[in-house]
């Protein structure tokens, strides 16, 4: 009997042993800042794991967002302008042009030109494409990574040792150490078990003293809003007949006070008008084509900007995006995402597939579509080659907007804004500050309108400190958080941009490997030292 409870002790001994793995710096995400700060730490000669609760790795930049939100590309530098350029010499192979020729491809993102001969850049690109990219530099720089690996969001998923991450675990019973860790998700969910102070939703201008935060029912920035004054009752005229779906009667609240509502999220689809490259819009589950009425009394007013943000990627593809008053933004439907359990997450997520795998269909498909939108949406489909694991679906929602943490420094408008200083430069942003719209209502005069979309332009490209990175010393000693920044919510419009979560993916693995060689907690780096290995890899911290 001894020797029976002796094999069982070893046994679960062995077990655990195989069940715990460690590194220098671990990485908990599978967000292109992950995979940016993994290859900077091996760079730097530590060790690394990434713990990905994905499968695919890339994030967004892999998930469909392939019309590159750059703003000044010049401030771009580092790894992040190095998968561009990994991006440019794959386009500039025979072999990438499969759908169509080269010279036929437009060549123009944003404003500017995407196939960059000059820097050696390509800005749009395929989902695809960009995934290799990312596996690229797993097998290069040999980068073990954990998939399908959920952090256990329970007391018992961390172990902290003071104000020091010790471990955390998995669903699944693996148990994760290291001297530093790296939260690379658009959730932050190890920033939260780890005790670091967040914020959801949108502040008050009067927090930060900013003027685009909080409510903003008279921002009229981009096309998104109601242009003609559209009836939100079931029967038109009758209150009692009730709102249209898709359609909130909660107050919308007064400008500038702060609420929880956040940015609504979408998929970016990738859709081709190649007809062999190309797949019916499939018809959802519990198909409604009423939820789409709001649709048919915005094409009555003569609405005519279906089609503006098929925005054209290499091989007659696109990253198709939200435009107009109804598109593809599940407007409200996201509020408790950031808060909610993973089968409630889930939830949400399938219901946005639905939501917009449904507007698709009707668009296609239904006999109230004014004809010259329902013919031209006929070559659509989404792209054959493109998610193939996932029925041409996209992997990842975007997560505009999560947690935001509110840590050591927080981004404020101001600062993007260049109008305060920023002394720690970790790495720049240009792009506007942009907010979806956070809540469709019903105004005072008895029409519905939405709320919340943002574009203001910064005045010029302006530096991101190093302190929206890190936590409070008294809250978290070892923990960087590239993603879910210390920012105001408008602020953070502006930095939550893909090439920018690069540039602070490795400038976060930087820091992380000098606080091990120095024996020190992320707030100890000298930022002299952090400074000059930053310049030293490339990463642009001044505006030229």
């Amino acid at each position: 009997m001894k020797q029976y409870f002796l094999l069982l002790i070893f046994a679960s001994s062995a077990v655990f042993a195989q069940n715990k793995f460690s590194a220098d710096v671990i990485i908990y995400g599978g967000t292109s800042a992950a995979i940016t700060a993994a290859v900077q730490v091996k760079k730097m000669g530590k060790s690394v794991l990434i713990v990905s609760p994905d499968t695919h790795l890339g994030g967004l930049s892999s998930g469909g967002l392939g019309y590159t939100d750059t703003g000044n590309k010049k401030v771009i530098g580092g790894l992040s302008k190095n998968f561009y350029e990994r991006l440019y010499s794959h386009y500039q192979t025979p072999q990438a042009w499969v759908w169509q020729q080269k010279n036929e491809f437009g060549n123009k993102g944003q404003g500017t030109v995407a196939l960059d001969s000059e820097a050696g850049t390509m800005w749009l690109f395929e989902p695809h494409v960009a995934e290799k990219v990312f596996e690229d530099y797993i097998k290069e720089y040999d980068i073990p990574v954990h998939r399908n690996e959920w952090l256990l969001r329970a007391e018992k998923g961390l172990k902290k040792k003071g104000t020091s991450i010790k471990s955390f675990r998995t669903l699944s019973g693996k148990v994760f150490e290291a001297d530093v860790f790296i939260d690379a998700t658009y959730e932050g969910d190890l920033m939260a078990l780890a005790g670091v102070s967040y914020h959801v939703g949108r502040e008050a201008n009067e927090v930060y003293q900013e003027n685009w935060n909080g409510v903003q029912k008279a921002a009229r920035h981009h096309g998104h809003f109601f242009k003609s004054d559209i009836d939100p009752y079931k029967i038109p005229g009758d209150k009692k007949s009730g709102l249209l779906p898709e359609i909130s009667s909660e107050n919308p609240g007064q400008d500038g006070e702060g609420d929880d509502r956040i940015q609504a999220y979408c998929f970016r689809l990738c859709m081709s008008n190649h007809p062999e490259n190309r797949v019916p819009f499939p018809k959802p589950e519990n198909y409604d084509p009423s939820r789409y009425e709001l649709l048919k009394r915005v094409f009555d007013t003569g609405w005519n900007e279906l089609f503006e943000k098929f925005d054209m990627l290499p091989n007659r593809k696109t990253d198709t995006n939200n435009h107009g008053p109804f598109s593809s933004d599940y407007i409200g439907k996201n509020y408790a995402y950031p808060e909610a359990s993973y089968e409630e997450r889930a939830a949400m997520i399938k219901d946005h597939e639905l939501y917009q795998k449904g507007l698709l269909y009707f668009l296609q498909n239904d006999p109230s579509v004014p004809a010259k939108y329902h013919d031209a949406m006929q070559h659509w489909g989404l792209a054959k080659d493109e998610f193939t694991d996932n029925n041409n679906w996209p992997h990842q929602l975007y997560i505009r907007e999560a947690r935001r943490m509110i840590g050591d420094f927080v981004m404020t408008e101001g600062h993007t804004m260049s109008e305060k200083d920023v002394p720690r430069s970790i790495g720049m942003g240009s792009y506007s500050l942009d907010s979806h719209n956070a809540q469709r209502y019903v105004t005072l005069d008895g029409f519905v309108q939405n709320e919340g979309d943002i574009g203001v332009h910064p005045k010029k490209p302006y530096k991101i400190d190093y302190g929206s990175i890190i936590p409070k010393a008294e809250e978290c000693t070892n923990l960087l958080v590239p993603v879910c920044v210390s920012s105001s919510h408008i602020a953070f419009g502006s930095i939550r941009m893909e090439p920018v979560f690069m540039i602070l993916g490795q400038s976060a693995a930087t820091a992380a490997v000098l606080a091990i060689n120095n024996n020190q907690s992320v707030q100890q780096v000298s930022y002299q030292t952090l400074r000059k290995e930053l310049e030293k890899d490339g990463q642009v911290l001044e505006a030229k």
